[in-house]
């Protein structure tokens, strides 16, 4: 379900469709939204948090949204889950009811740390649906079929 994003919704109102995400993908925690959704989301509810749950490397040289905190799901150059992940998480988002929104390359790593995420209490996790770059396309390549930045939404790099 996709919010028209004409007028600003209210943060009960994305949470609604964060749900209704939920139930209509049998999800284990709280929520899923669109890129441009969560966008609206943060800036709406104080206390949201973003955490990209990318590697170190993509954040640097690919791009990260601003104010954004990273918390690696898999450490790099291994590609192993990183065992602090947790740790990290409770460090940057103390509160468990507060409003956590992970985002990864395309949806995948964000939906496994949403469910790590709400399993360790978090009441209010919730994936970013087609994460920075989307799916790829016809030709092996991402940022033309979904994504953060499809949605021309504030990403930085460097």
């Amino acid at each position: 379900m996709i919010m028209a994003m004409h007028a600003s919704p209210t943060v009960d109102a994305l949470l609604a469709v964060a749900r209704q995400q939920a139930a209509a993908h049998e999800l284990p925690y709280f929520g899923a939204l669109t890129p441009s959704e969560a966008h609206a989301l943060l800036r709406a509810a104080p206390g949201a948090r973003l955490i990209d749950v990318r590697t170190r490397a993509e954040w640097d040289y690919v791009g990260h949204v601003p104010d954004s905190v990273l918390v690696e799901w898999n450490t790099y150059p291994e590609g192993t889950r990183n065992p602090g992940f947790l740790t990290q998480l409770q460090r940057a988002v103390a509160e468990l009811d507060a409003p956590v929104l992970f985002l990864c390359r395309s949806g995948q790593r964000s939906d496994h740390a949403a469910r790590a995420a709400g399993a360790a209490g978090y009441t209010c996790a919730m994936n970013i649906l087609e994460g920075f770059e989307g799916d790829k396309d016809a030709s092996g390549q991402r940022g033309s079929l979904g994504g953060w930045r499809k949605a021309r939404l504030p990403w930085v790099q460097g």
